[in-house]
């Protein structure tokens, strides 16, 4: 990681440009003069007193008093510290006011629109949700066990015990032993009966859809598109039964 890598990633910690040049600065230094970090860091020595002094002020760095004045950083594991806590403080603060001003839980199964999510953890999430706003069918196809994530898992043995019908298609034999003890029925494609998929994909309640693939773009990791009960989603979920139904057939 580069200098400035180093200094973007203090600013996602929260400190300001200044802050982290001057702190990256003064674990080069040791210990400097507003007149050694300045040259060093490029920060105009005007505004090295006050992003020293507010280093300070947070506990990331200490104030020598010499002649001129000199500043030195805490240790390495004091700041991270510091840093963490401060950013578990503010995350906090910033999700207890939008949970207070959020007007209403959002029902994603209505969703008449197609959305599209770029990401693993935000897919997981979002398949999670819908499976378990499942009336009555989920068909989820995961290609792999690591497709299916535990909070996945809980969703599909959780809403087929309260009494809907969830199918697993799956290449992936794992897959049979994880939900052995559920009421999900786990469809393993055989060697003879192409398994070549696309990525994964959930269909639920024959009117609800997600697709998603795999992209080489990092770090998004995965894509995925979602439909709630639109003529869209009803459609795909047509062709997903459709091609179940074929692979049953060609498995049987």
């Amino acid at each position: 990681m580069s200098e400035r890598e180093v200094v973007q990633a203090l600013r996602t910690l929260g400190l300001s440009n200044y802050e982290a040049q001057v702190f990256v600065a003064l674990q080069q230094l040791g210990s400097g003069t507003s007149q050694e970090i300045s040259e060093l860091s490029e920060v105009p020595r005007s505004q090295v007193y006050g992003a020293a002094d507010s280093l300070a002020d947070s506990g990331l760095v200490e104030v020598v008093q010499s002649s001129p004045k000199a500043y030195r950083p805490v240790e390495l594991s004091t700041a991270r510290a510091l840093l963490t806590k401060r950013l578990e403080r503010e995350t906090s603060r910033a999700f207890d006011r939008l949970e207070s001003i959020r007007a209403t839980e959002t029902d994603y199964a209505e969703g008449q629109d197609v959305s599209t999510l770029r990401g693993r953890r935000p897919i997981d999430d979002r398949i999670t949700t819908l499976v378990r706003s499942a009336e009555h069918t989920v068909v989820f196809v995961s290609p792999t066990a690591r497709a299916t994530t535990a909070d996945i898992a809980d969703a599909l043995r959780d809403v087929s015990t309260s009494g809907a019908d969830v199918t697993v298609v799956t290449a992936d034999r794992s897959l049979d032993d994880l939900f052995a003890d559920d009421p999900v029925t786990v469809f393993v494609m055989s060697e003879d009966n192409p398994a070549d998929f696309a990525g994964r994909a959930l269909m639920v309640d024959d009117r609800t859809v997600l697709l998603a693939a795999e992209t080489d773009d990092a770090p998004v990791e995965e894509e995925a598109l979602w439909t709630g009960d639109s003529s869209i989603g009803r459609i795909l979920a047509a062709f997903m039964r459709s091609g179940m139904e074929s692979g049953r057939d060609r498995h049987t």
